[in-house]
């Protein structure tokens, strides 16, 4: 209520239960007497007990009339209206109860579509007909247009000009001394850290020079850091485990000549990534097997010199991906726009996210291709590991939680997806109970089952069904690690 004062003029309704504001439109109505009595109408009728407050009086010119605002004790922080307000009318003056129930409908003035439909003639309902499916052919242009309307974004803008930068007296920013040209950082030895350009350069002659800066062959650092990024998206960690500082506060590199051959490789073919790509994934260090050694695992836990293939859970991404694939419902379009499993809804300036998950072919793309808002992480994604898209991830947490087993039992999409592959092993072999055991572990495991797998997977299959064993099968070390 208007100027409640911490809720003092707010008092609860005592009037029925709402039921029906979900289905049809609810006409509602306040009366502020000069006398401080507050009586609150539904569908014209008095609701609840009227009662009587303080009279509060607003300077004229410097008061503002606010609808959609809720109150109460209980509001907490959820105080705007999260209904819709088709029409709002404000009077001078305290309305009584027959100018109310007017308002609302319920007085005989009120005219309905049949009783109008009963006094006009054939040609006046014909031109009432048109005129209506005018009025909703419009309505329908206009929410047309509503949707496609461009959104505001907001963004930085780099200036032309940034502008002469200069040594400031002991940090004064009013003190400024000595202009400083642009240049880059003279520790790095090789390129030279001189621009050669004046104090007041544009932005783009700036960038450009550091772009050459960075690129230039005798920079020691470009292609290294590119070599160690590369070796960390293979074997889980870098040759130099702080892939975003190779400096003096990074670590060391385990194998210092490997890193420097990488490197000399990658310049050498004229800095083609697929080149080392394919010369990381065809080496004898990244064919090893996983199998651990008992001598080699007292001296290396780590697996720092790589004497063995170090067992990977596989990215969050990836294992959406892989659900998605055995289940057969991937889709495999590639290129436009992403899709967004989450719907959104700005108010005062923020914008909120709820995810949701449902039977949308476009939904199952590549997550690549996900929509992935800061404002609300994918709780499956999360649960695995995926960066916060708000900052900057040099390297991947891996973590083994309760959260994870839990998340691949009853997440939504986990659901669907074991549904669905589970509907696909019935389609492939119907009626075929112990075809549908192996061919599960086919598509899952790339493997056959032994004996005993194939007895466990029936038995659980008879007893709980086969989406339980696809289940099952999504939660196993063997599906999210690759040894």
């Amino acid at each position: 209520m208007s100027g409640s004062d911490t809720f003092k003029r707010s008092e609860v309704h005592g009037g029925p239960e709402e039921t029906t504001a979900d289905k049809e439109p609810i006409h509602v109505a306040i009366t502020y007497k000069s006398d401080g009595t507050i009586t609150r109408y539904r569908g014209g009728q008095p609701y609840g007990e009227a009662y009587r407050t303080e009279i509060i009086k607003y300077e004229k010119g410097k008061s503002e009339i606010i609808f959609g605002m809720r109150h109460g004790k209980d509001a907490d922080g959820k105080r705007m209206l999260s209904g819709k307000i088709l029409r709002a009318q404000l009077y001078d003056r305290a309305l009584n109860p027959g100018e109310i129930a007017a308002s609302a409908g319920t007085e005989t003035n009120f005219v309905s579509d049949e009783d109008i439909l009963a006094v006009i003639t054939d040609s006046e309902s014909t031109k009432r007909n048109s005129i209506k499916s005018r009025i909703k052919e419009l309505n329908e242009k206009a929410n047309h247009f509503r949707s496609q309307r461009k959104t505001k974004i907001y963004s930085v803008a780099a200036r032309s000009s940034p502008g002469t930068t200069y040594v400031l007296n002991r940090g004064h920013a009013l003190q400024p001394k000595e202009k400083v040209n642009p240049g880059s950082v003279k520790a790095v030895t090789g390129p030279n850290a001189n621009f050669d350009l004046p104090a007041d350069a544009a932005d783009s002659d700036r960038r450009k020079k550091l772009a050459e800066w960075i690129t230039h062959s005798s920079n020691p650092l470009f292609t290294r850091v590119i070599a160690n990024r590369v070796w960390h998206h293979h074997f889980g960690t870098g040759l130099v485990k702080t892939p975003n500082d190779l400096g003096f506060n990074g670590g060391m590199p385990s194998h210092p000549d490997l890193l420097d051959w990488l490197a000399t490789e990658l310049k050498t073919n004229g800095y083609s990534l697929k080149h080392l790509h394919r010369l990381i994934v065809n080496s004898k260090a990244y064919r090893q097997s996983s199998m651990p050694n008992p001598k080699s695992l007292e001296k290396d836990s780590d697996n720092r010199f790589i004497w063995r293939k170090s067992p990977t859970r596989i990215d969050a991404e990836s294992l959406r991906d892989s659900m998605l694939t055995v289940s057969g419902k991937l889709n495999t379009a590639m290129g436009g726009p992403g899709f967004r499993d989450v719907t959104f809804r700005s108010l005062n300036g923020t914008t909120y996210y709820t995810p949701f998950d449902k039977e949308d072919d476009s939904l199952n793309r590549r997550t690549v291709y996900r929509f992935s808002p800061r404002g609300q992480r994918s709780a499956i994604l999360d649960a695995f590991d995926c960066p916060d898209p708000s900052t900057t991830a040099p390297s991947r947490s891996i973590t083994t939680t309760p959260i994870q087993a839990l998340a691949l039992l009853n997440n939504a999409f986990v659901l669907r997806m074991a549904e669905g592959f589970a509907k696909r092993l019935k389609e492939e072999n119907r009626n075929k109970t112990n075809e549908q055991v192996i061919r599960a572990y086919e598509l899952a495991y790339g493997r056959r089952p032994d004996q005993e797998e194939i007895r466990l997977g029936l038995t659980l299959s008879k007893d709980h069904g086969l989406q339980a064993l696809c289940r099952v099968l999504f939660n196993s070390n063997e599906f999210v690690v690759i040894d």
